[in-house]
């Protein structure tokens, strides 16, 4: 019954937000952003938490105030995507600004192929549809498999709409990392969220002074392609979005595989938490990270 309810919330999403007039829509999920800020569940006081480590200086005044602007940007954020298929490619393009375009340029005109990894920073979606649209270039990403099944075809379609392939990360009897190796080997570019490992056979970093663990997937197929490996930040400013493609995560010529991923993993993390801390309102990260935080499976706790 719940998953249909969310399903059908979603499906009301798309039908019929994206025809409310901006500034009504902005309103709206302005104050749904501050009614679950005040009401203070799971999702804010974990995002407070999580803000606690990118800002330990931090008391606990400046915490609500980093919380209620996190829950902001994050509701814009679903602002944004609901409203996302009814924006002209004029509207894309004038929508966000990227610096270091040349370095991705350089890497595909090289027929190298490359990865853009980024944190879950800023709108994602929308720089996925600005990357195919302005940027000239179709990708291909990974999505976890949502329940119920109705529910992730309405995302994979979704973000196909915008010029994007949608691998799913499992249920499927498709080989995601050799079909993303492939696409690298073919000389196009794939884009994936980074910064959360959902397999627990993740790298583990130092993330902000503390543990954590990372997908290993995309330093794994830097080495195993020879693709180049950017690292990315997003943040809004004022109306905009901003990103930066950062200088490319170069191998080590030390150490065996495994560990010349662990280094490029290493090495993403550190960028992305500069930017993090630059810009932490815009990292929505509601969900547990650190590895003091979580609860190993089948621990029943």
């Amino acid at each position: 019954m719940r998953e249909r309810l969310v399903d059908g919330a979603y499906a009301a999403g798309w039908a019929g937000l994206r025809h409310l007039p901006e500034p009504v829509a902005r309103g709206l999920f302005n104050a749904i952003a501050d009614t679950a800020w005040r009401k203070r569940g799971k999702g804010v006081l974990r995002l407070e938490a999580n803000l606690a480590r990118v800002h330990p200086d931090a008391g606990p005044a400046r915490l609500r105030e980093l919380s209620r602007a996190g829950m902001r940007s994050y509701l814009r954020y679903w602002m944004e995507s609901f409203r996302l298929p009814t924006w002209s490619l004029e509207r894309i393009a004038g929508a966000m600004t990227v610096k270091g375009m040349e370095q991705l340029n350089e890497a595909m005109a090289a027929g190298r192929g490359a990865i853009l990894a980024l944190p879950h920073m800023g709108n994602w979606d929308l720089a996925g549809a600005w990357i195919a649209s302005a940027g000239g270039y179709p990708f291909t990403t990974v999505a976890e498999r949502l329940k119920p099944e109705s529910l992730f075809d309405r995302f994979v379609a979704y973000r196909e709409s915008l010029g994007m392939e949608v691998l799913a990360l499992t249920g499927s009897d498709l080989s995601v990392i050799g079909t993303l190796a492939r696409r690298l080997r073919d000389g196009k570019l794939v884009c994936l969220v980074g910064d959360r490992d959902l397999s627990e056979a993740g790298v583990q970093v130092d993330f902000f002074g503390e543990p954590t663990r990372m997908p290993a997937g995309p330093a794994a197929l830097a080495l195993r392609t020879g693709a180049a490996l950017f690292p990315v930040t997003l943040w809004y400013d004022g109306p905009y979005m901003r990103a930066e493609i950062h200088p490319e995560v170069v191998p080590s010529g030390e150490g065996d595989r495994r560990e010349r991923s662990a280094a490029m993993t290493q090495a993403m993390a550190d960028v992305w938490a500069e930017g993090i801390r630059e810009h932490s309102v815009d990292w929505h990260m509601l969900q547990k990270l650190w590895l003091a935080d979580l609860t190993p499976r089948g621990t029943g706790k």
